[in-house]
């Protein structure tokens, strides 16, 4: 019976490197099924892959900024961090 769990069941450590596989290549249906079923039992790999999927998205989006588009978002970055230091007299 341990067997057959320990082929089902998968740790954390193997959850997160099958997190991090998905958003490279696709999982097979062994994978998906073994991951679904971890992360119906484990809170903790389903933030991780919550956090994981917002670093990803985030990461994607800024490589495909242009420069223009990066320097705008600093500029507006910038101006807010000014506006919430200046004293509201």
């Amino acid at each position: 019976m341990k067997k057959i769990a320990h082929l089902i069941m998968l740790s954390c450590r193997k959850a997160t490197e099958l997190i991090e596989k998905q958003f490279v290549a696709q999982l097979s249906l062994k994978e998906r099924v073994q991951l679904n079923l971890h992360k119906s039992i484990c809170d903790a790999c389903t933030a991780y892959e919550k956090q994981s999927r917002l670093l990803n998205d985030l990461l994607k989006k800024q490589a495909s900024a242009t420069p223009d588009q990066i320097a705008e978002q600093e500029n507006e970055a910038l101006k807010a961090n000014l506006l919430k230091q200046l004293p509201l007299d």
